[in-house]
């Protein structure tokens, strides 16, 4: 069972050693790549210029580019809704970046009211995510909001 509290707290401790974005996401993504059980990716896409762009992330190789609305990534971000997907292959438009991926979570990432990024944890297990994976994967995005926010106001 992962100790999701714990990494909310520890994801504090990474933006309180630096706050910069691309080390703390990168440590984020490593961290939850490490430490949930049964992942072959985990790791952010990124809004730049209306389209989700691949950020730090830990696992194999993954699509650069993803449209709002595509794939379980892409309707996140359009639904602004978590995405819990116990089956890809079942789910409509699904972009299989890597063919070992069987299900998938995603949740929203927010800025000032906008959905700026989203969370995208794979396991190559059917079924993976449970209520609790996509309960604690939230409260480790909230502190990821509230660390962006405590950032960017102290720039």
């Amino acid at each position: 069972m992962t100790d999701y509290k714990m990494m909310a707290e520890q994801v504090k401790t990474l933006a309180e050693t630096d706050p910069w974005w691309v080390p703390m996401l990168s440590n984020i993504s490593s961290l939850i790549y490490n430490t949930v059980p049964d992942l072959n990716w985990a790791g952010f896409y990124l809004i730049n210029n209306g389209k989700l762009v691949v950020g730090p992330f830990q696992g194999k190789l993954a699509c650069i580019h993803i449209e709002v609305g595509k794939g379980v990534c892409g309707t996140a971000v359009a639904t602004n809704k978590l995405q819990k997907v116990d089956n890809v292959h079942e789910f409509a438009g699904h972009i299989a970046c890597d063919a070992a991926s069987n299900s998938e979570i995603v949740v929203p990432i927010h800025y000032e009211g906008k959905t700026v990024g989203v969370l995208d944890v794979d396991s190559p297990t059917l079924n993976r995510f449970t209520d609790e994976d996509a309960s604690g994967l939230q409260e480790v995005v909230r502190t990821i909001e509230q660390v962006i926010s405590w950032t960017c106001a102290r720039a």
